[in-house]
């Protein structure tokens, strides 16, 4: 019974020693790369400077948004809306995308598909959507999205409710 024991505890001891040989020499020896890139490029835009340059690059194009309240905490997005007269809504809309890009440095940001048309300019990502026919006597409705990736300025995000300072127990004596 000893011996089969011995046994059993020499090849679990064997069986170890390979394991841990064969994951020694089949892993390659962690390296470090350095910090990861960064999610965007250039300083990170407050959501105010954003908007305002948004709104104010298709105010020249004869588009009047109001933005929307962002109710959601901990995200960092905005989102303006409003009304344009449906013959020239799509031009307009394309008049401004190309302003934001030649005059306010946004950039064309991953391809969608479909009738919007993505920037990004910062940590900013704008989707600016193109509307389809409305109905007869009704302004076409104009969307513009905006998310930030991260590192947005937090002085203008809704802050999220600060909890109670925990003061601990006197130690007993």
């Amino acid at each position: 019974m000893r011996r089969r024991r011995a046994r059993t505890a020499l090849a679990s001891l064997a069986l170890t020693a390979l394991t841990a040989a064969a994951a020694t020499a089949c892993a390659s020896p962690l390296q470090d790369l350095g910090p990861l890139p960064p999610r965007f490029s250039g300083p990170p835009l407050p959501r105010e400077t954003v908007v305002s340059e948004m709104t104010s690059i298709l105010a020249a194009e004869g588009i009047t948004v109001e933005r929307e309240p962002s109710g959601v905490l901990g995200m960092c997005s905005e989102r303006l809306s409003g009304r344009h007269a449906p013959e020239t809504v799509e031009a307009a809309m394309k008049a401004a995308v190309a302003r934001a890009r030649s005059e306010h440095g946004w950039q064309p940001g991953p391809d969608t598909g479909g009738e919007s048309v993505t920037l990004t300019k910062n940590n900013w990502t704008a989707m600016v959507g193109f509307a389809g026919d409305p109905a007869p006597g009704l302004q076409a409705p104009v969307i513009v999205s905006l998310h930030c990736v991260d590192g947005g300025d937090s002085s203008t995000a809704p802050a999220a409710p600060s909890a109670p300072a925990l003061t601990p127990a006197p130690a007993p004596s």
